[in-house]
């Protein structure tokens, strides 16, 4: 098996979590090749990045559509997309304790198109930023990013990352961290980028109030993602039930018993997991996680 198999293999069997970064690690490369190609005849490939970052200037979004998608997989340099990815992977395992991979997939994409139009709606708006309107072009993850880290500092305020030369850091105060730093910044050379990073920790923040009020924001998002992933992936075989097999439903006790002894084997999982970390939870204790995190 060669390397490109064993990356395809690796993409094929890897969570939500691991196929993002695949991803941004993917366009990056592409993207690097493609330049340096173009450099090899003299041709500057800056016209690349323009039609795929996100434009602050609306005239010009109205012919680039689908740069609010494509600029929250962009990067330029490999200092960006490391810090990126690292961040992603960190905070997403984080995520992933206490929801799905379809939320982590759903909040990456509305944590960049909040980050997205933040970012429009404030350069059309403040003054301040009128000088750079028509230029001024935006590109990262950080904005998913940021409403990943946001959403599960509220859902896991207390819990405690070691930081280097800090140690014992709780998540919360981890979370502000970036947000007041995005909002101290919002007038530096990287405006824009700190202006995305709000609008993402918005996304992150109205992700759990939503989720605690019964309602889930990626859910219509990731329908329209299960129905393209319908559309385009191999057909599932049907199975046709046997009608001389008969299932008698529970009744409401034992509906009730079954529900309660599911719930008592979940919060042993976390606190397994606040104990020993997730790497201590077996393959079957990590289904069940998984399984619950679906039904949320």
């Amino acid at each position: 098996m060669n390397i490109l198999d064993n990356i395809k293999q690796t993409f094929k069997q890897g969570n939500s979590l691991i196929k993002l970064i695949y991803i941004n690690a993917s366009v990056f490369i592409v993207l690097k090749l493609t330049l340096i190609l173009l450099l090899l005849f003299n041709i500057s490939g800056s016209f690349l990045v323009s039609y795929l970052a996100l434009p602050a200037d609306t005239t010009l979004l109205l012919f680039r559509a689908w740069t609010p998608l494509t600029y929250m997989f962009l990067h330029e340099g490999f200092l960006h997309i490391f810090f990126n990815m690292f961040t992603l992977f960190w905070f997403g395992r984080i995520f992933l304790m206490y929801f799905s991979e379809k939320q982590l997939v759903g909040l990456y994409l509305v944590g960049g198109f909040m980050a997205a139009l933040v970012y429009v709606l404030s350069y059309n708006l403040f003054p301040y930023y009128a000088p750079e309107l028509h230029q001024s072009l935006l590109l990262g993850a950080s904005g998913s990013i940021m409403a990943i880290i946001v959403a599960t500092a509220f859902r896991s305020p207390d819990m405690e990352l070691q930081v280097l030369f800090l140690g014992s850091v709780k998540l919360k105060y981890i979370a502000i961290f970036f947000v007041v730093t995005s909002l101290f910044g919002i007038t530096s050379t990287n405006g824009g980028g700190e202006l995305a990073h709000l609008g993402g920790a918005l996304a992150g923040y109205l992700f759990v109030v939503s989720l605690r009020q019964g309602r889930d924001l990626t859910k219509g998002l990731n329908r329209i993602l299960d129905a393209i992933s319908t559309l385009f992936g191999p057909r599932k075989l049907r199975v046709k039930p046997n009608p001389g097999r008969s299932t008698s439903p529970m009744n409401d006790a034992e509906f009730n018993m079954n529900k309660a002894r599911k719930m008592a084997d979940i919060d042993k999982i976390l606190d397994k997991i606040k104990t020993s970390g997730y790497e201590s939870l077996s393959t079957e204790e990590k289904k069940k996680l998984f399984e619950q995190g679906k039904k949320n």
